[in-house]
């Protein structure tokens, strides 16, 4: 359970691995507000790729940073999104608020 991320052109790419639970979101939630507030982006990419699981806490999180993103001025995206993740993602509502990007 880890998160990477990568800066471009003012765009913020977090790359989850493996696994997001309730173990791992604080620690996640403190990498990726420290990286948005060091880089200040002007979007943000999550990418899903490598995700095997993820529960109810991760979608948690993500709003979280998505609320930190837009009072930043941003805007956040998903990516890569398998498709065992799509229903939940799908049915939390958070891609009405993060559109889902390729």
């Amino acid at each position: 359970m880890f998160v990477n991320y990568e800066i471009s052109e003012k765009v913020l790419e977090v790359t989850f691995e493996e696994e997001i639970d309730h173990h791992s979101c604080l620690k996640f939630a403190i990498m990726i507000d420290d990286a948005i507030k060091k880089f200040m982006p002007k979007v943000v990419q999550f990418n899903f790729g490598n995700v095997t699981f993820m529960d109810s806490s991760g979608i948690g999180m993500l709003i979280g940073r998505y609320r930190k993103i837009i009072r930043n001025g941003g805007k956040a995206e998903i990516v890569n999104l398998k498709p065992e993740l799509y229903r939940i993602f799908n049915m939390s509502g958070i891609l009405k608020i993060m559109p889902l990007s390729s």
